[in-house]
């Protein structure tokens, strides 16, 4: 069985940050029950959504990702009792900052996966990917990429290993 797969003129890169135990099970089933999603998907695994730092978040946007997907266990299977309700409370104030400094805010998503959901996986990971599509490139976190390399700020080795580990 071959899959039409459709070009576009832009494909976004989408940075999706997800718990070990929940939506990374469930994007592993979507994978090893051959369920097809777009490819644009780059998966960042935390043992907990609650373990996300939203300065992550700008980060990925800053090395370039059009569009961002956060996801965990579905309220009350949190492998660590409450982190994903730490990360939703954290996720609510951070995309009001978002909001508040310029952020289109479709190009970020909050969901719940769980280990058993492949296919739901499949329809946030295929829904996010079009609407950030439609939207076309995120440009502006990219010029403050090019603008910190000018800055000459970073010119330690101590310095450049924190600035990587984030």
């Amino acid at each position: 069985m071959h899959i039409h797969k459709e070009k576009h003129a832009f494909e976004p890169k989408i940075v999706a940050f997800v718990c070990t135990w929940c939506t990374y099970a469930g994007a592993d089933l979507a994978g090893t029950s051959r369920m097809h999603y777009p490819a644009n998907v780059r998966v960042v695994k935390f043992p907990c959504t609650g373990r996300i730092d939203p300065v992550f978040i700008l980060r990925a946007f800053q090395k370039g990702a059009d569009g961002i997907l956060v996801s965990g266990c579905h309220p009350g299977d949190c492998h660590y009792m409450a982190g994903n309700f730490h990360a939703r409370r954290r996720f609510a104030v951070f995309r009001q900052l978002l909001d508040f400094i310029g952020v289109d805010l479709q190009r970020l998503q909050f969901s719940w996966v769980s280990a058993a959901e492949g296919g739901k996986w499949v329809e946030v990971v295929t829904e996010l990917t079009e609407r950030v599509r439609a939207q076309g490139p995120m440009p502006e976190f990219k010029e403050l990429e090019a603008e910190e390399h000018w800055s000459g700020a970073i010119d330690t080795p101590e310095l450049n290993a924190a600035y990587n580990d984030i």
